[in-house]
């Protein structure tokens, strides 16, 4: 079911989302609105945390933070035992701040700058995943400095290619990240690592890209994994502790087909570990995953509202919304495919027509929904979007100078706001205008703000 697990439409016809209508969701908080659903996000870190612990226990899940790092909602996943997957200097700050414990979070990125290392090695990030040479250089030169011993994990390309967009693919043989396995290079940094007295070879990280629907792709990845771990063993001696095959558990946007199982690939992944530590004499090592969609995309609806639309006769009925490609670049960007539903009032019975849900910004590119069988929508009417709560906010932008939309936590009958809605002001804050002094541009905002646009 892609919509959160407190979904349901109140007496009034209204769909609510934890209690909360979203008729009152948009009139205190204005649209575009990101609602997500406590219940919904602890939910599925529950059960991707039990179910990998089940069966391997020596098992650690870490989510993506790139999927949306929302301090308040990692928060939350911190008190589940949930640690942190991050890839910038501005991640392991959100981190910080949300009271995840740094020995918890993973440092990834292929190109990560000295500042961003610095900072990691000074907040006590757990593992920094290096992915080329120069990193190699970076981090040993920043231990040195800081006078300690870093874990770092060799980020390796398995040369495998999974069937999903070209732009998700990240183990495949062209990609820009890790090092690949066949050529020597994976090989020979390795070496490099446990020859230097401030680095010490934690273990191996490889990711093969996302929306991944087939779990049997983990299995292939940490064979690829384990082989080379068993020639780096044999060469210098050190074994594994960890291994983490990355994340990418492919979920259906628009409930078209099914969710990847977890079940499966949690049993193949430990299958595939124990077989492999079996025949190399080895101890089991920790196993770390790193799921971002799978926990959060769920436990987000988009709520929107319906303005001006457009009938192509013979062609297409276009139904505007206030929000688009700005706050969800995803199926502009790699075609992604959603489904909506009318959140204002209960059109049961209603016969319904096919529309293409259209942005306002102006690109024509700017596409939610390609085609969807809807009721007759007017202006003014709340239009839902589930499955809102990864790589949207987290790729939204201030294209067309649009605010970016408010975010609110619901539970029990309550909203929160945990993000407020950006302001003019906001936007043009970093700008050096230079014939505007700071208070003039203060006095434009007040007098361009309405409404909503203020919140």
């Amino acid at each position: 079911m892609p919509w959160p697990d407190t979904t349901r439409r109140n007496a009034e016809g209204a769909l609510e989302f934890g209690g909360v209508s979203a008729l009152n969701l948009a009139e205190s908080y204005g649209t575009p609105l990101y609602v997500f659903d406590e219940r919904t996000l602890v939910e599925k870190a529950r059960r991707i945390r039990d179910v990998f612990g089940s069966v391997y226990p020596r098992s650690r899940i870490v989510y993506a933070g790139k999927a949306y790092l929302s301090p308040a909602l990692v928060a939350i996943l911190a008190r589940e035992d949930i640690g942190l997957d991050v890839v910038s200097g501005g991640e392991i700050f959100a981190g910080l701040l949300a009271g995840v414990d740094a020995g918890k979070m993973v440092f990834h990125g292929n190109n990560k700058s000295r500042q961003e290392i610095a900072e990691a090695v000074g907040a006590g990030v757990g593992l920094i995943a290096v992915d080329n040479r120069l990193e190699i250089d970076l981090v040993e030169a920043v231990s040195c400095e800081a006078g300690r011993l870093v874990a770092v994990v060799l980020r390796l390309n398995p040369g495998v290619d999974p069937h999903t967009h070209q732009k998700m693919r990240t183990g495949a043989v062209d990609s820009k990240f890790g090092f690949p396995v066949w050529d020597g290079q994976a090989n020979d940094a390795a070496a490099r690592i446990c020859r230097s007295t401030h680095l010490r070879l934690a273990g191996y990280h490889a990711h093969v890209g996302s929306q991944i629907f087939d779990p049997q792709l983990v299995t292939q990845t940490i064979e690829t994994v384990m082989s080379f771990a068993w020639s780096v063993a044999t060469g210098c001696g050190v074994t594994p502790e960890v291994i983490i095959p990355g994340g990418g558990f492919g979920v259906a946007d628009d409930a078209s087909g099914d969710d990847v199982s977890i079940e499966a690939w949690a049993g193949a992944a430990a299958q595939t570990l124990v077989s492999a530590c079996a025949s190399y004499g080895w101890s089991l090592p920790e196993l770390v995953v790193e799921p971002g969609r799978a926990i959060i995309a769920a436990a987000a609806v988009a709520l929107y509202e319906v303005g001006a639309q457009k009938t192509i006769e013979g062609r297409r009925t276009y139904v505007s919304v206030d929000g688009g490609m700005a706050d969800n670049i995803r199926p502009s960007l790699y075609g992604a495919r959603y489904t909506a539903a009318l959140a204002s009032r209960n059109p049961e019975g209603e016969a319904t027509s096919p529309v293409t849900i259209a942005g306002k910004f102006c690109e024509s590119g700017d596409i939610l929904i390609e085609h969807i069988d809807l009721p007759p929508l007017r202006a003014g009417d709340l239009l839902a979007i589930p499955m809102a709560g990864a790589y949207c906010l987290s790729m939204a932008s201030n294209y067309n100078l649009a605010p970016r939309p408010a975010v609110v936590l619901v539970a029990d009958g309550t909203a929160r706001l945990i993000r407020r809605r950006e302001t003019y002001e906001d936007l043009l804050r970093p700008e050096m205008v230079g014939i505007l002094k700071e208070e003039e541009i203060a006095s434009s905002q007040v007098l361009l703000s309405v409404g909503k646009g203020s919140l």
